[in-house]
């Protein structure tokens, strides 16, 4: 998902198998079939989007987010009943340009296998 129509075109051009979507993330509907999501949204509305990809009704089978560091954490450390949650990659801000004024890290999100959560 991109909402530059100029990085949209590079990012198709880039990656010809993998659906770019040129939306707003911040008011994005998700697809009512199994999707992943690979992404680096916007620090401000991270928690929102959190909040609808994990909801019940999503079809969220995976997904890897370049988060604020604090949020990762935060959400990783909760006990999610339909996901896991783990931190991967730490990313200094010093691995952006333009750097932004917090650490970020990559949120890898995983949809446990029904069995799995059903008695939580």
């Amino acid at each position: 998902m991109e909402l530059h129509p100029r990085r949209v075109g590079v990012l198709r051009e880039r990656f010809p198998g993998i659906t770019v979507v040129h939306a707003d993330a911040a008011s994005i509907r998700l697809p009512g079939r199994p999707f992943r999501v690979v992404a680096n949204p916007p620090y401000g509305i991270s928690s929102r989007l959190l909040r609808t990809l994990l909801a019940p009704n999503s079809g969220l089978v995976a997904a890897d987010l370049v988060l604020q560091r604090a949020l990762v954490c935060k959400f990783a450390s909760r006990n999610a009943r339909r996901f896991t949650l783990t931190v991967g990659l730490m990313l200094p801000r010093r691995a952006f340009l333009p750097p932004p004024h917090v650490d970020s890290a990559v949120l890898v999100v995983r949809r446990r296998k029904c069995g799995d959560w059903q008695g939580r």
